[in-house]
């Protein structure tokens, strides 16, 4: 009797140190189980990929960030709208997140496939924003002398001619529903792209925009776009906080910039030329600043552009 009881011991000893042993290769094997390296390593993005996309016109590297939706492997035969969002260092964990937890309680957005466009490589955030995303060489007072503004064109001439091959080819994606996502200097690169080439994508989240540059370049080319255009065909969802507006006396609100009324003036003129085919809604977002109203902006974007109960399925 003792003698099967060892056996029994030896064999559940042996299945402890097996699962012990292999818990986080099965773990990492199921999409959603955030199961992380240890020893000291980096914290990673779990359930995400990281991909270099060059440009081959600049000669500069560039990298994308993947995340793909919880039912992706197990429905083979579905594709999904994809966000592109700007500054991915920062969005891209922040969007994968808020969009996962949206959902946590039932469906509230329809899933989505998650692209974030890194910075340039070797360089800093602010080199390649400023570069990659202002639409003139005139870059604001105070910017340093060897800092390069005005090559959003060339920058969009890369997503459209590499990004978005590069993703469609590997991945079920809608082509029809390609969401473009921008914050701040992100944003002004979005609605250039949405007043030059709005077929490029479907929809646009553009948050905090910053419409002052360049002694507000792009309103003047907005009022421009009503002057030879009939339509703007183009889902668009802009947000700025409350702050975001200069208010002698009061230390909350911004004191060089008036981005809310930029902001309004925008939705105005976007507005007044009727278009058909444009939806638009804006939004004042109380109790927020440049800083801190991203997250809740992304997240009424996502609610208006991927609402769950109309989301169009393949």
């Amino acid at each position: 009797m003792k003698h099967f009881l060892f056996i029994g011991f030896c064999v559940n000893l042996l299945a402890a140190c097996t699962d012990a042993s292999t818990g986080q290769a099965r773990a990492e094997e199921r999409p959603g189980v955030a199961v992380q390296r240890g020893d000291g390593l980096p914290y990673e993005v779990t359930d995400s990929e990281v991909w270099d996309v060059p440009d081959p016109a600049s000669q500069r590297d560039y990298q994308v960030f993947v995340a793909l939706p919880p039912s992706y492997r197990t429905q083979p035969e579905r594709r999904y709208p994809v966000i592109y969002v700007t500054d991915a260092d920062y969005a891209f964990p922040l969007l994968k997140q808020i969009g996962r937890r949206l959902n946590v309680e039932g469906p509230t957005i329809e899933e989505f496939i998650l692209v974030g466009l890194s910075y340039a490589k070797g360089e800093g955030g602010m080199e390649s924003r400023r570069r990659d995303y202002t639409p003139t060489a005139n870059g604001p007072t105070g910017s340093p002398k060897d800092a390069v503004h005005g090559q959003a064109k060339a920058y969009q001439t890369y997503i459209r001619g590499q990004v978005l091959p590069f993703v469609a080819q590997r991945y079920r994606t809608d082509e029809k529903r390609r969401i473009f996502l921008g914050h701040s200097y992100g944003s002004l690169l979005g609605m250039q792209i949405l007043l030059s080439e709005p077929g490029l994508f479907d929809g646009y989240v553009l948050g905090s925009p910053s419409f002052w540059y360049d002694h507000h370049y792009m309103v003047n080319q907005a009022r421009a776009y009503t002057t030879g255009h009939g339509d703007l065909p183009a889902r668009v969802y802009m947000y700025i906080g409350e702050y975001e507006e200069t208010r002698p006396g009061d230390a909350r609100f911004s004191k060089s910039v008036n981005m809310v009324t930029d902001t309004k003036k925008m939705d105005q003129i976007l507005r007044s030329r009727r278009y058909p085919s444009l939806h638009l809604q804006t939004e004042v977002l109380n109790d927020e600043d440049h800083v801190s109203v991203a997250p809740r902006g992304f997240t009424h974007g996502l609610k208006y552009l991927l609402p769950a109960n109309i989301g169009r399925r393949q």
